[in-house]
């Protein structure tokens, strides 16, 4: 008979009640008012167990990635908040959405470090379990897309009734600060999903690889993830930055070292 290692004991132990010392009282069964909320029970038994995982890394795996599904729907309730505040024309309350937005989406990106941990030849084994899976099927993904969407849409109306022009938001002879704010806070949500698509793709090309020939489970080739990383959710808002360059003129600027009137 094998002799139980203290790893062995260790995880038999966690996977039973345990005594709180300061409530005197078993946690983990699920009857607390703590679990009973939480739903625990519940959420703990969606892994793999552990004697059925392909490899050890596998639980890893599976729950940053519901972990990410879980933000993500908090990302998409937030922004349908954010179309009602638009419309609403309750823009201090949109801020204070956006920068809870902005923080959902740094979560995602810096969850994507976890699975960096993992290294190519153990996902090649975890792979093999995973059918045709592939993040296009992410409903939190495509979710926080169809979400954006209308999030630009209430964006729209609200320069519409501000009779104000995207171009105009950033003009000095336009002195709207609430709109400008909330333009800005969508660029800086727009610039966080992006660097968790770009760390989604390191992820990928540092796993898999993204050279000719490597397809993701789903047939599509790693590649398009490049363009896919780059494609913002509010587009109006960065191509304004390209009207304003295109625009811009060297009057009423001085010459490095020039004196300077004072203003």
């Amino acid at each position: 008979m094998k002799t139980a290692t203290p790893e062995d004991q260790l995880r038999e132990a966690l996977a039973k009640p345990m005594f709180n010392t300061v409530l005197k009282a078993w946690v983990g069964d699920g009857t607390t008012d703590y679990e009973v909320y939480l739903r625990t029970a519940e959420l703990l038994s969606l892994q793999t167990t552990l004697d059925r995982l392909t490899d050890p890394d596998e639980l890893m795996f599976q729950i940053v990635h519901q972990a990410q599904e879980v933000w993500l729907k908090l990302l998409s309730h937030e922004l349908a908040g954010v179309v009602g505040e638009v419309d609403r024309d309750a823009l201090w309350e949109t801020s204070a959405r956006l920068d809870r937005a902005i923080r959902i989406a740094e979560c995602l990106e810096r969850e994507i470090g976890v699975l960096e941990t993992m290294t190519p030849d153990t996902y090649q084994i975890i792979r093999r379990s995973l059918g045709n899976g592939s993040g296009q099927q992410s409903p939190g993904y495509n979710g926080v897309l169809a979400a954006a969407e209308h999030v630009a849409a209430a964006l729209d109306r609200l320069l519409d009734r501000r009779g104000v022009p995207v171009a105009a938001v950033y003009s000095t002879e336009v002195a709207q600060p609430d709109l400008k704010r909330v333009c800005e806070l969508l660029v800086d949500l727009d610039e966080r999903f992006q660097g968790w698509l770009v760390a989604h793709f390191m992820l990928v090309r540092r796993t898999i690889g993204v050279g000719h020939g490597v397809n993701a489970l789903d047939g599509v080739p790693t590649r398009v993830l490049t363009g896919r990383m780059t494609q913002p959710l509010f587009r109006t808002l960065w191509q304004v930055r390209n009207e304003l360059t295109e625009s811009w003129r060297r009057d009423g600027g001085y010459a490095p070292g020039a004196a300077r009137e004072s203003r």
